[in-house]
């Protein structure tokens, strides 16, 4: 009994990433971002506040940057070094909804950055007083999955190699009626953030 409980430790999935102190992950998210700046670190939609809440995130930022004559973006960008299964990413879907959102239903993008072209999400946010364009991505490990069981299957493959995968949800919205020019915008902004990103950031983002 004792040789088989060793053996079943053993074979346990770990973690293959490490956590990040909050105080260096904040130092690699940039102040300049191609022509928007960073403005303040309130008005972003976030999860709604649990009792997972710390342990569902080693690292969350939200900012909003400001360009002259380009609309705000909000970021929101959540990191956890160990997604088990049951501790898992908030998907902006939950986030939205729990703030007096209705929502369109989420289309699939192709979010293109300097590693070749990541599979996200869209969706239109409509509040009582503003309508809101957001896209994100979520990483796991190697995957982006862009469902909930998706996601899911990406940790049970993740487990089944001994590994407890890191998780990433990133993501940029805007206050706007024209979805075509947001997505747009989105993407100028996406490509800028990570052009700016620290060299560390940026292999977070992307794995």
């Amino acid at each position: 009994m004792a040789a088989a409980t060793g053996i079943a430790h053993l074979r346990l999935p770990q973690p293959d990433k490490s956590p990040i102190p909050k105080e260096k992950f904040a130092s690699w998210v940039p102040n300049v971002v191609g022509p928007w700046t960073f403005l303040t670190a309130s008005g972003v939609v976030l999860p709604p506040t649990d009792l997972l809440s710390d342990r569902l995130y080693d690292n969350l930022v939200s900012r909003v940057y400001r360009a002259e004559t380009l609309p705000h973006v909000a970021l929101a960008m959540a990191y956890n070094n160990a997604q088990n299964g049951v501790v898992q990413l908030h998907r902006p879907e939950v986030c939205y909804p729990a703030g007096g959102y209705v929502l369109t239903p989420t289309e699939p993008v192709e979010i293109r950055t300097s590693a070749g072209v990541v599979p996200g999400n869209f969706f239109t946010a409509k509040g009582y007083d503003r309508t809101e364009q957001v896209m994100y991505w979520t990483r796991l490990g190697t995957d982006f999955p862009r469902a909930w069981s998706a996601q899911r299957l990406s940790v049970a493959k993740a487990n089944l190699r001994g590994i407890i995968p890191d998780g990433l949800l990133m993501r940029v919205s805007l206050l706007s009626e024209d979805k075509a020019n947001a997505l747009t915008q989105l993407q100028m902004f996406i490509s800028a953030f990570e052009a700016a990103a620290a060299p560390p950031l940026r292999k977070v983002l992307l794995g």
